[in-house]
């Protein structure tokens, strides 16, 4: 069952409220030594736990985190089909996957699914505090194996050949998107009108073959724009 143990009492920073983070893993240690090392960081409060995907989809829903930080193998629902329900649901959670699993087959499609980053559970605990930072400003994560593994799979596919048909005005789009910026900062930025901006991020999506915003900030920083 989701836990949430901190009652609902809110923990403010200098900065404001504390990023809330829901732990979703099936092993319990793993999820105490996350509980025990993010409670000591100052912006960063964990608000439940969960011990599978269905679980972890009922708690994100309950509690409102702003980061679920979600294993890929777990018994029941996994890591990557909890993902896709989330999409379906608009949950405005990011998720940041964290796992044991370094296998190509398991880190691409967790990201098509809607992860905001992705990293392994050897991770430096003072790395994964500023990887739940990142993801919650709007940036996607990736650890450098993570990394090359896609761009590896991308170049395979032919990925930058379809980045030749971007128009200048929509990589300077698509590089602020993969800078965390909304569609109203984007226009700001380009002194464009919101309207041009969506239609900018429509054919940028249309044209690289992506689903959604998270899948072409990646597509960006596998290709050195941006972020």
């Amino acid at each position: 069952m989701a836990d949430s143990t901190r009652g609902g009492t809110e923990r403010a920073t200098g900065e404001g409220r504390a990023i809330r983070v829901l732990l979703v893993d099936d092993h319990q240690v793993v999820r105490r030594g996350l509980r025990t090392f993010l409670e000591v960081q100052d912006d960063i409060e964990v608000v439940g736990e969960a011990s599978d995907g269905a679980e972890g989809i009922a708690a994100t829903e309950q509690l409102r985190p702003d980061v679920v930080l979600m294993d890929i193998k777990m018994p029941g629902m996994d890591g990557i089909e909890a993902l896709r329900q989330l999409r379906t649901l608009d949950n405005p959670a990011k998720v940041l996957v964290v796992t044991s699993f370094t296998e190509q087959r398991t880190v691409v499609p967790a990201l098509r699914a809607g992860a905001a980053g992705y990293v392994y559970k050897d991770i430096d605990p003072d790395a994964l505090a500023g990887a739940i930072r990142s993801v919650h400003a709007g940036h996607v994560l990736l650890q450098p194996e993570v990394a090359g593994a896609l761009l590896s799979q991308e170049e395979g596919n032919g990925g930058q050949g379809r980045g030749n048909s971007l128009t200048d005005r929509e990589r300077e789009v698509l590089g602020l998107i993969a800078d965390g910026r909304s569609n109203r900062e984007i226009a700001r930025a380009l002194v464009l009108s919101e309207k041009t901006v969506k239609t900018h991020v429509s054919n940028i999506l249309m044209k690289l073959d992506l689903a959604d915003r998270t899948q072409a900030a990646l597509w960006a920083v596998r290709h050195g724009i941006g972020a």
